[in-house]
């Protein structure tokens, strides 16, 4: 295809044109293979007393210009920050420096030269050879430094990692608290597994799921939506503690909380309960921020959040009576919480129609409506009604309450623990209320799975298990809006070119 058909910009072309000049002149920077870098930007600032004087070869994009005639000054910028250098003509012949001047904006080059601090006092490398290893095609946008259009830095997330260095340096942060989530959890003994993310059954969480279709089997699979079950089927075998952290897939709404794929972390300790899993999850996160961030404290959209132990701790129906002025331990029937669903406007909370809601449904509806935005320090609510929470041990002393947690910061849901029922009776039936309400038009409620149902009648010992949506967390530990400002390539509706 020609240049013309491809309806390039006036830059477009320019640049096109320089790469054939380079090309007839047997300088083609895209047959260069390799180039031996020696330093980092970083090594030299950061060390400039050692380098002082040193041969170094560096490589890196040209983020800057200044010609002064026979002399230009250019910041180079690699993945660990930008650095000054001083190419001046006497030094690499006039040749090559009349070559050097056609480079543009966006090039990577590699320079050879020696590390001194210019009379202004700014480190720097003066050029005594320099190579074009990529011609940049397209420019960098003019606009960019400043741009509020998050769509087109999503979409274009590796322009957006060039010029915005607070981006790199998010998700740079990311790396190291997903690395130490898992040294956390390593040293503590646990074992990291994979569990699939293809399945015939959409369980282990209430959520609905993406279908696919093997050609090979013939038969319709589902993206995973959690890891639970086969975790559990591993405690059954005789791991201990185990967990998987990998990506999930919920075809739900796209929002700041929320993108269809998105990385979560489940583990499941035997012989625990769910106050073992506060207990780790509040340890794990401070301990984590703390290495990334240097304390336990963090500044979020402008407020204060301490991760250090302990976490605040409050039941659900303590939360509602709290916030909402209700005392849920006083309505005794469903008929009566209905009415108290009219009072308090929750027929927009409800997930289904107010005649078929329970009491258990009424309670959440008005957590999420009344209490659920107080929470703001890290807080672990506790105690949900048993018809929400059908994988979960019921309290010895309120059959109708679990020992389930949901972990809250800035009135956020950031992680979701068991005392895992493990009781195969019990959670047939559960599973058979789950289909109920499936068939009253709930397509996130929980599907029947019997193998799992098959290891339950092995023998599952006690276990705390324990979810975290690690998008979130790393949101909160890098002061972060939206969940795709910390997913590398958020999910994005194609544009149309047409």
């Amino acid at each position: 295809m020609s240049n013309d058909e491809l309806n390039l910009s006036e830059q477009q072309q320019i640049r096109r044109e320089k790469l054939e000049k380079l090309k007839e002149m047997g300088r083609n920077p895209f047959e260069v293979l390799k180039y031996d870098v020696t330093h980092h930007t970083d090594d030299i600032k950061d060390n400039f007393d050692e380098m002082d004087g040193k041969d170094v070869a560096i490589a890196g994009r040209i983020m800057s210009y200044r010609d002064m005639g026979k002399a230009s000054f250019c910041d180079i910028q690699d993945r660990n920050g930008r650095l000054q250098v001083y190419i001046k003509m006497d030094e690499i012949g006039e040749e090559e420096y009349e070559i050097f001047k056609t480079y543009d904006i966006g090039d990577i080059v590699g320079i050879k030269g020696f590390v001194f601090r210019t009379r202004r006092g700014e480190i720097s490398v003066h050029v005594k050879e320099l190579k074009l290893l990529c011609k940049a095609l397209q420019p960098l946008p003019e606009k960019w430094h400043g741009l509020k259009d998050p769509d087109l830095r999503y979409r274009q997330r590796y322009v957006d990692l060039i010029v915005n260095p607070d981006v790199r340096e998010t998700f740079i942060k990311r790396t190291k608290i997903i690395a130490g989530i898992r040294r956390f959890l390593d040293d503590r003994g646990y074992l990291e597994v994979e569990t699939p993310i293809l399945s015939t059954i959409a369980s282990g969480a209430a959520a609905r799921p993406f279908q696919t279709h093997s050609n090979a089997l013939d038969i319709d699979l589902y993206l995973r939506i959690a890891t639970e079950l086969y975790l559990k089927r591993l405690i059954v075998g005789g791991f201990e503690k185990v967990y998987d952290m990998g990506k999930n897939f919920r075809n739900e709404g796209i929002d700041i909380r929320h993108n269809p794929e998105f990385t979560m972390i489940e583990l499941y300790e035997a012989y625990t309960d769910y106050h073992g899993m506060m207990e780790l999850m509040e340890n794990m996160i401070a301990t984590v921020c703390k290495e990334v961030n240097g304390t336990t404290k963090v500044m979020y959209q402008g407020v204060e959040i301490d991760f250090a132990p302990p976490w605040n701790r409050i039941t659900m129906m303590d939360a509602v009576k709290q916030y909402a002025g209700i005392d849920f331990k006083e309505v005794n029937t469903d008929e009566e919480a209905r009415e108290i669903a009219v009072r308090l406007k929750l027929q927009d909370e409800l997930k289904k129609k107010l005649k078929d809601c329970t009491k258990a449904d009424i309670l959440n509806a008005a957590f999420e409506a009344y209490a659920e935005k107080h929470l703001i320090q890290p807080t672990f609510l506790m105690d949900y009604p048993v018809e929400i929470s059908p994988l979960t041990k019921r309290k010895n002393d309120d059959p109708t309450m679990t020992e389930r947690f949901e972990a809250f910061v800035f009135g956020r849901e950031v992680g979701n623990a068991y005392s895992e029922l493990n009781d195969p009776i019990d959670q047939r039936e559960r599973f058979d209320q789950q289909a109920k309400e499936k068939e009253l038009g709930d397509d996130e409620a929980y599907e029947m799975d019997e193998d799992f149902m098959n290891s339950l009648e092995i023998g599952m010992p006690p276990t705390g298990g324990l979810g975290i949506g690690i998008d979130r967390v790393i949101m909160f530990l890098t002061d972060s809006y939206s969940i795709r400002d910390v997913i590398l390539f958020p999910t994005m509706k194609p544009i149309d070119n047409k």
